[in-house]
């Protein structure tokens, strides 16, 4: 059960991390480039699909993970992986924080004028997601903090 849990966490982390680097890295610079908001949010309507059902996984999954390698009372005691744990529950925060901001407040009547405002956001879940996904690895190599 544990590889299959992994594997669909896993699974996650790159639908969530990989979407979130191809909007930074390809389509965002394009779209503020032209000052087109319209490119992010044809990414939103296809990415959206994917990406919300990855990040519920790697939640779902995660907590899981985590209450396997140490039980979630001795989450905050102290630990390396009590540590590593609570960084992934700060990320989870803030990714949520910024992304319900730009689901809500942001995408709703996007404009040219509000695109750098959206680029923020993108760049905040994009290096968000890739903090996620080292953190991950520390489980396994000790770290990179």
């Amino acid at each position: 059960m544990y590889a299959w849990i992994l594997l669909l966490h896993l699974l996650g982390a790159t639908v969530w991390t990989g979407g979130h680097l191809v909007l930074a890295l390809g389509i965002l610079p394009r779209a503020l480039k032209a000052r087109d908001p319209e490119r992010l949010l044809a990414f939103e309507r296809v990415y959206e699909k994917l990406g919300l059902p990855a990040l519920l996984i790697q939640v779902v999954t995660g907590l899981w993970l985590a209450a396997r390698l140490l039980p979630p009372g001795e989450w905050f005691a102290g630990s390396g992986l009590g540590r590593l744990i609570i960084v992934k529950l700060l990320l989870l925060l803030a990714t949520a924080a910024l992304a319900l901001h730009a689901r809500l407040r942001l995408i709703p009547g996007l404009t040219a004028a509000r695109l750098p405002l959206l680029a923020w956001h993108v760049a905040g879940v994009t290096t968000f997601s890739v903090l996620f996904v080292a953190t991950g690895a520390a489980f396994r190599t000790g770290g990179f903090f």
